[in-house]
């Protein structure tokens, strides 16, 4: 009661001049559906399913619907949020109007490859974020808009990305491909001239991805099938500090000698492996996590050639917890070496 006297008495300080236009309060009682908030119809009208803010009119909220299909959407929308359905397609002509927007998430909902149009996103030349994770496709969507960048994927049945998907993204900043089941990238990624982090860890990949970009600043290859690396795969991408690779298959044999000894690089994950000796990394490696592989000796020279007052290694997290050595095989020398470890975990 005290809510709608309120209404009331707005209304009725509401000036003639202006009662005789659109009424601004008329938003506040005049609910549709599920689009309790709903902007005016310039532009097109907000659909009953969704909400419109008058306050934010290029926005229109959807989620957490229980969709089945795309509503209608007004061309004037820039942001469009339609995750937590159960969307199954997205067909060309859903999208005819929606040339403006901005960003679009539709994460977690039901859609499949072959249900999602091959012009659906491209006449969506703004488009700066596409969320399309915790779906069902089994390929990255056609035609994707070279305005991208930022693009999740993670969390589908991709099997395989090739070149022509990927082709025209050299804006892509982030590139979410993680659990999926990636077998082959190929050179997919050499276009992506703006790429800064990768994330296609949990996938079935035994290779390490070809043509990095050399803007790569993040790369995360956790639980793939990876046994092997190239000695210079990280010599192409100097902006590279961030490399994670646990719980893969790699071996001594598998790791050329200078492969991580690149500077530039401040934290190397390569725990829940098969490794037996510690790799030689450079000394200005700040964290390093080898937890959990078959590490049998204690190898000063990993870390340090020359050990004096201005030559030692920048680490400061070592992790060597669930191999085969004990605290009494770290040389005394050690303290030195690594003097600015704050703990040494064996």
């Amino acid at each position: 009661m005290r809510g709608a006297a309120a209404v009331l008495l707005l209304v009725a300080l509401v000036p003639p001049c202006l009662s005789q236009e659109r009424d601004p309060f008329a938003w506040l009682y005049n609910p549709r559906g599920h689009g309790f908030l709903q902007a005016d119809s310039a532009g097109g009208g907000c659909p009953e399913e969704c909400d419109c803010p008058p306050t934010f009119p290029v926005a229109m909220y959807c989620d957490g619907r229980g969709l089945t299909a795309m509503p209608s959407i007004p061309a004037r929308m820039k942001y469009l949020y339609l995750q937590n359905n159960a969307i199954r397609a997205v067909p060309d002509s859903a999208m005819v109007n929606a040339t403006n927007l901005v960003w679009l998430l539709m994460q977690h909902n039901q859609l499949a490859s072959d249900a999602v149009g091959e012009q659906a996103f491209a006449k969506m030349q703004g488009l700066d974020r596409l969320y399309l994770h915790h779906n069902n496709l089994t390929r990255i969507p056609a035609n994707l808009p070279g305005s991208l960048r930022d693009l999740r994927l993670n969390h589908n049945k991709i099997e395989k990305v090739v070149p022509a998907e990927l082709d025209q993204m050299e804006n892509l900043t982030i590139l979410y491909l993680h659990d999926n089941v990636v077998t082959d990238m190929g050179t997919s990624l050499k276009a992506l001239k703006s790429l800064v982090l990768l994330d296609v860890s949990g996938n079935h990949l035994k290779t390490v991805p070809k043509a990095l970009p050399g803007e790569l600043h993040q790369l995360y290859l956790e639980s793939n099938a990876i046994d092997t690396v190239p000695e210079d795969f990280l010599a192409h991408v100097p902006q590279l500090q961030y490399v994670r690779m646990a719980h893969n298959q790699l071996t001594d044999k598998g790791i050329p000698r200078n492969t991580f000894n690149v500077s530039g690089l401040v934290e190397l994950d390569l725990s829940f492996n098969k490794l037996e000796r510690i790799p030689l990394v450079s000394t200005t490696l700040e964290h390093l996590y080898l937890q959990a592989n078959q590490i049998k000796e204690f190898t000063l020279g990993s870390f340090c050639n020359v050990v004096d007052v201005t030559n030692f290694s920048k680490l400061q997290t070592l992790r060597l917890d669930g191999n085969e050595i004990s605290r009494q095989d770290i040389p005394t020398e050690s303290a030195l070496c690594l003097r600015q470890a704050a703990n040494i975990e064996v």
